[in-house]
């Protein structure tokens, strides 16, 4: 009997590694369910280092020509939400932004990406900064598999508008989540 349930344990385990698929994946050494004081703005009465997180993926689907990374808060009092990183045009062989790439003055972004403005008005990473006692605020950070090697839009377009265009040509995207609060 024993060597029979230990018959089926291994046939169970060997189905689930042989039809186990390789999923579009984000990662971050910088994050985990919380950003910091690392991460948090400087500036609209936050003091934090905005610093942009390190960010990693794999298993992007076949046909990707770019990637895309943005991050937004759907909790943020503006009746829209609020984008705080937009970067687009990310050449498909690059699979990283390292940390602190949304500085635009460090220019350590991958070559030919573009960073264009956020709901600060500013070009590259704004971190977070949600109202004093708003509670957390969620920030998901997606990166997207694109069909296109370049999206089409420059770096002053807005971020809704951006965001159409990367509607229109994603493959596939993949997410994290942080939270943060005042």
């Amino acid at each position: 009997m024993k060597k029979i349930y230990f018959t089926l344990l291994l046939f169970f385990i060997s189905c689930t590694v042989i039809f186990a698929q390789k999923t579009f994946t984000l990662s971050s050494n910088d994050l985990g369910g919380q950003t910091t004081k690392n991460q948090e703005f400087n500036g609209f009465g936050c003091s934090g280092d905005n610093i942009s997180p390190q960010l990693s993926w794999e298993n992007a689907p076949e046909g990707t020509k770019s990637f895309a990374v943005t991050m937004y808060d759907p909790d943020a009092p503006t009746g829209s939400g609020f984008w705080h990183w937009v970067v687009f045009d990310i050449p498909s062989n690059v699979n990283e932004l390292v940390t602190n790439a949304g500085n635009v003055e460090l220019n350590i972004a991958p070559k030919g990406a573009i960073q264009s403005i956020t709901d600060y008005g500013i070009k590259g990473f704004g971190g977070p900064c949600p109202p004093e006692g708003h509670g957390f605020h969620q920030y998901i950070i997606t990166v997207y598999a694109l069909k296109t090697d370049k999206l089409g839009t420059q770096e002053n377009t807005n971020p809704a508008v951006v965001g159409f265009n990367l509607w229109n040509q994603t493959i596939a995207k993949a997410s994290i989540v942080a939270y943060y609060k005042r």
